[in-house]
C-alpha cells in the first residue's frame, strides 16, 4: 500500500493533505522519516507517527470512551458538547462507505448518563452490539431518588408496562447495591429505558452510569472523557457471545 493511501485510510485528510504531510517530513515509519508519498508499506501491524503522535495501523477502528456527563452522543448536538469532540481528528475523519465519515457510537447514552460507550467504523460490529435480536447485555449502575424496596425490584424483574408500549419490558437482572442504588442489566435499548422502567416501578433515577457491555467492563483507570483502542481479543470476545446476566434480585 502507498504511504499516502495508508494515511488517507486512517483519517489524516484527503490524499493531497496526506501527501503534503509526508513531503514535509512530518511522518515517520518504524522510526525513520519517510518523505515519499508513494513509498510502499505493509499496513498490518505498521507503527508510524504523524506530527510526532504515534499511531498503529487499524483496518477498522474499535474504541471505548468513558462518556462524561453533559455530553451528547450526536455529531450535531443540540445543547451540550458532542462526545466526538473527545476523540482525535483522525478517528472522526476516517473514510467510510456510508454518508458519514469516522467512527460512530454503538447506541447512545443520554446527556446526563455516564459510562462505557463503544465507537467503531465497522457496521457489522455496530449491528451485533446494538440489535435487540442479539440480546447483548448492558449493565447500568442506578442511583434512585427514593429508597429501593423489594416490590420495586420485583416489578423490574417481572416486567413493567411503559407508555406507548404494548408489551411489558423487564430487566434481565436487577440487584440492590445500596439503600438508593441498584444494578440493572438490560438486553434491549429502548428510548430512556432505564429511567422509564424505574419510574414505572415507583421510583426515579437520579444518576445513571453504564459499567459493562457484554463481556467488556469499563476499566477503572479510564477517566471520564478518556478513550482507548479495544484489543483484538476484546473485539473477538464481544462478537462471540454476550456475557451471562447476573442472577436476580438481592436486598
Amino acid at each position: 500500500m502507498r504511504l499516502d493511501d495508508l494515511l488517507f485510510s486512517q483519517g489524516f485528510g484527503t490524499r493531497r493533505v496526506c501527501a503534503g504531510l509526508i513531503q514535509q517530513g512530518l511522518v515517520t515509519v518504524e522510526g525513520a522519516i519517510c518523505d515519499d508519498p508513494g513509498a510502499d508499506v505493509q499496513p498490518e501491524g505498521l507503527g508510524y507517527t504523524v506530527q510526532g503522535v504515534p499511531w498503529l495501523y487499524q483496518r477498522l477502528a474499535y474504541v471505548m470512551l468513558h462518556k462524561p456527563a453533559g455530553t451528547e452522543c450526536s455529531q450535531k448536538p443540540s445543547t451540550y458538547p458532542s462526545v466526538y469532540t473527545l476523540l482525535p481528528a483522525p478517528l472522526r475523519q476516517r473514510p467510510n462507505k456510508g454518508a458519514v465519515n469516522g467512527v460512530q457510537a454503538v447506541g447512545r447514552l443520554d446527556q446526563d448518563t455516564t459510562g462505557l460507550l463503544l465507537l467503531t467504523d465497522d457496521g457489522k460490529f455496530i449491528h451485533r452490539m446494538a440489535s435487540p435480536r442479539h440480546h447483548v447485555p448492558k449493565v447500568y449502575e442506578v442511583v434512585t431518588r427514593h429508597p429501593v424496596d423489594a416490590a420495586q425490584l420485583g416489578r423490574l424483574l417481572e416486567g413493567v408496562l411503559l407508555e406507548d408500549e404494548r408489551v411489558p419490558v423487564r430487566a434481565a437482572a436487577c440487584e440492590q447495591t445500596g439503600e438508593r442504588a441498584l444494578r440493572m442489566t438490560l438486553t434491549e435499548g429502548k428510548y430512556h429505558q432505564v429511567k422509564r422502567m424505574v419510574a414505572a416501578a415507583g421510583n426515579r433515577v437520579e444518576a445513571l452510569h453504564r459499567s459493562r457491555i457484554g463481556v467488556l467492563e469499563l476499566p477503572p483507570e479510564l477517566e471520564p472523557g478518556q478513550w482507548r483502542w479495544l484489543t483484538e481479543a476484546e473485539v473477538r470476545a464481544l462478537m462471540a457471545a454476550p456475557a451471562p446476566a447476573r442472577a436476580g434480585a438481592a436486598g
